[in-house]
């Protein structure tokens, strides 16, 4: 297969489209998370669909003082990554191609959402992120479109965008990928200097911390419905030998209410250690999320929440997330 790439939306609108076409949207500069997202939206486009890969460094997303002018352009590189992993086509348009009459004077406001965490620390970032999406989907006029679950809250707001707005097409999250060493895939590492990098490794390393806190206090919730709760059961079974049992529900009743505070307090622990490291991590955040509009969750949760965070190490800044399941059904 070779890829072909397009710089207008004529040439796009030109192809002749049979089955589904998938879009998988990029700043460039890809590694293996992109080429896992290519391949996902390849088995999802089937052989007589057709993946569509875009490469914009959108301008509005970047605040005063980020990395515009530094972030990594590397198409050519970009292009034989994109065929590897089984795109049909990339969509690499100028600036002037997606904005023709200057920035935008009517854009995407993400809302309250996009106000939160990452919206709280790059003020205008969710909106220049939706504007792009919007017009991008628009250009490319997907079937199918796949993002990377390591941009949590990006994903949500896209989802809740084609919801409220009607876009008529179906969005598909793809679980992060790593290096063996759990730090996540990101353009961004290499600026990572080897000992940035070493500091780095303390993102993925507390929100896995958190993530075995949570495993923990979720099995003792499975034992908590596998032991009685009444007191007059609990003490019938320690006189017939099974303390054990009983001082589990006691356990359980202690511990389990404070389950989301326990999962902060153990990702937290992590990152401070990493503060005083040398290069230091300075962290930015550190949330545990309802991923439907991002606010704090209590101890009183159920569901799905996301544990993110974020931070910088040197001048790099970098963010990652793990999801969490809060309650299994009893």
């Amino acid at each position: 297969m070779t890829t072909t790439l397009l710089r207008t939306a004529d040439e796009l609108h030109a192809r002749t489209r049979a089955g589904r076409r998938a879009v998988v949207m990029t700043m460039g500069a890809l590694h293996e998370g992109h080429a896992t997202l290519i391949r996902t939206a390849r088995g999802i486009a089937g052989p007589d669909g057709e993946v569509v890969v875009t490469v914009f460094v959108n301008p509005l997303q970047f605040g005063q003082g980020e990395d515009l002018d530094r972030y990594p352009r590397t198409l050519e590189a970009d292009l034989k990554i994109a065929e590897q992993a089984g795109a049909d086509a990339v969509f690499a348009p100028a600036v002037d191609e997606v904005y023709p009459g200057g920035e935008p004077q009517v854009r995407i406001s993400a809302g309250p959402m996009g106000e939160r965490l990452e919206g709280s620390s790059r003020p205008g970032h969710f909106d220049g992120m939706l504007t792009v999406v919007a017009k991008l989907l628009h250009l490319t006029r997907p079937d199918v479109a796949l993002y990377g679950q390591k941009d949590a809250q990006q994903l949500a707001l896209i989802r809740r965008m084609v919801r409220d707005l009607n876009f008529g097409m179906e969005i598909v999250g793809v679980p992060t990928v790593r290096e063996e060493d759990g730090l996540a895939l990101s353009s961004r590492n290499r600026y990572l200097s080897p000992k940035e990098r070493h500091t780095a490794l303390a993102l993925s390393q507390a929100l896995f911390a958190g993530r075995d806190r949570h495993a923990a206090q979720e099995a003792l919730r499975a034992r908590a419905r596998e032991v009685p709760a009444t007191r007059a059961r609990a003490e019938a079974l320690s006189a017939i030998g099974e303390s054990r049992a009983a001082a589990d529900a006691h356990a359980v009743a202690k511990a389990v209410p404070g389950a989301a505070a326990a999962v902060r307090a153990a990702a937290r622990l992590v990152l401070d250690e990493a503060a005083r490291l040398d290069p230091p991590l300075e962290l930015d955040y550190l949330a545990l999320v309802d991923p439907s509009d991002f606010t704090e969750i209590d101890d009183d949760f159920t569901g799905e929440a996301v544990l993110a965070v974020a931070a910088r190490v040197g001048t790099t800044r970098l963010i990652d997330n793990v999801t969490l399941t809060f309650g299994a059904a009893s």
